[in-house]
């Protein structure tokens, strides 16, 4: 049954890497899988639960019968709910914070971003554009700042051929920034629950990198464009009954929310509480301002057309389901046992968390980033105790494997436009073929993952 388990995750993570070809979601195949393989655990729960939770179950039982009904009453209260916990804090900050950026969006606190961009000027656009799409993923979650930035592209740029240039800038840009901080890509939010890093550490350590595999592809990239661009004509955007508020009121909101977003790290480590209640907190205040500022609107009934808030909502919806059945399903592999397993025999055999991180960034060019990267930390526990071998320190809080894995399997998803959602959203919403993308951007994008893995190795060996 094990095999089998397996088995259903390996297929599940072959389809999602091939979700342009079958044309089916990969966040069906990811909840999918997470689900079959809890329910083929229970059905064979005893075998595996008194070969890797046998004294727990024991103690559980008190004197009691080991009947079929009690162990999968334990494998429910004990096993299969501590995993939902961890898919829960993930969604729930998923939620808060994509329902901030809904708020902010309709009340067009965004659209002076528009103005700013608009220049004739190619690779001025360029870096502009890639640089806000940075800043932004960082604070944000790099998918919804990819859809956000490629709806902005397409009211600036009319011609395809350039707009699709810039859109894998942009892809890159909110990779690259996303994988900078705890709270701007789901890998690192996972990581800093779980306690392996904290907030400042991290983007500490992976600042000079991210920088690095942004500015490289994006150099190369506007080697490909003319000296000027055709830019398309300025239209405000219309939002009816949605908002009134004037400049001041827009910039107060966006106070609240990106600065909110800020604070969760602090709110964190004061509280010790999960960041998503922190999340919470933050659009609960930005939901009663709103409430204040829009209070005239409150009462009209007539509902307005609003794309882009439903794109974003439609994207962060299949975000949270697939994180949901990834997170699922690795947690169903690693109760089999079968993970540990792998993970001393990987030690055994390569013993190099460099290494790893290669063959993790290598592995996300095709497979989704997400689900690599949680294969990936799934095969080592946070380390507490300050351990003798040198190797095992990588495991240990703010070791260097957390943040190797998370920066590789962000950044090695830029490689192949099937690599990251930001990717497969950007080819679905400019119509990109995967040929194209991988004669023009895979190049570049593959040196600069490379060069920011470079320059995190030199700065450990310096740290040292």
């Amino acid at each position: 049954m094990t095999l089998v388990i397996v088995a259903t995750l390996l297929l599940s993570y072959l389809l999602i890497a091939t979700e342009s070809i079958t044309k089916i979601n990969k966040a069906a195949i990811a909840v999918f899988a997470g689900t079959v393989g809890w329910v083929l655990y229970i059905c064979w729960g005893t075998n595996f639960v008194m070969s890797e939770h046998g004294v727990a179950y024991i103690d559980w039982l008190d004197g009691a019968n080991p009947t079929s009904i009690a162990v999968k009453q334990y494998i429910a209260e004990d096993i299969f709910l501590k995993h939902i916990g961890r898919v829960a804090e993930i969604v729930m900050f998923l939620l808060a914070t994509m329902t901030i950026v809904e708020i902010l969006n309709n009340n067009g606190c965004f659209d002076p971003l528009a103005s700013w961009l608009r220049t004739r000027n190619s690779r001025k656009l360029l870096w502009t554009l890639s640089f806000s799409t940075f800043v932004i993923s960082a604070n944000l979650d790099n998918v919804t700042t990819t859809v956000m930035m490629l709806v902005l592209l397409h009211n600036l740029v009319d011609s395809h051929r350039q707009r699709i240039v810039y859109g894998s800038a942009i892809v890159i840009a909110a990779n690259a920034g996303g994988a900078m901080t705890v709270i701007g890509e789901p890998t690192g939010l996972i990581l800093w629950n779980m306690g392996a890093v904290t907030a400042s550490r991290f983007s500490g350590t992976l600042l000079l990198p991210c920088l690095i595999a942004w500015m490289v592809p994006t150099w190369w990239l506007g080697r490909m464009l003319p000296e000027r661009v055709t830019v398309a004509e300025m239209i405000e955007p219309y939002r009816g009954d949605d908002t009134n508020l004037n400049a001041w009121q827009r910039v107060v909101m966006l106070f609240v929310g990106i600065g909110g977003l800020w604070f969760i790290p602090t709110f964190h480590s004061i509280t010790r509480l999960s960041p998503f209640l922190g999340a919470l907190c933050v659009l609960s205040v930005l939901w009663v301002v709103n409430e204040i500022f829009n209070r005239k609107l409150m009462d009209v009934d007539k509902m307005v057309q609003r794309r882009i808030p439903r794109v974003l909502q439609y994207g962060v919806i299949q975000m949270m389901l697939f994180v949901t059945g990834i997170m699922l399903a690795i947690g169903v592999v690693k109760e089999t046992g079968v993970i540990e397993r792998l993970a001393v025999i990987l030690d055994s055999t390569f013993h190099n968390v460099w290494l790893a991180g290669i063959v993790c960034g290598l592995v996300s060019s095709f497979f989704d980033n997400f689900a690599t990267a949680m294969s990936f930390v799934s095969f080592h526990d946070l380390l507490t105790d300050n351990p003798s071998d040198p190797f095992l320190t990588a495991f240990t809080q703010n070791g260097h494997f957390w943040s190797i894995i998370a920066y590789s399997a962000a950044l090695g998803g830029s490689i192949m436009s099937i690599g990251s959602m930001s990717g497969i959203a950007f080819m679905k919403m400019e119509r990109v073929k995967a040929g194209w993308y991988l004669k023009n951007v895979s190049g570049a994008a593959l040196a600069g993952w490379l060069l920011g893995l470079l320059a995190m190795y030199l700065v450990s060996l310096y740290a040292v």
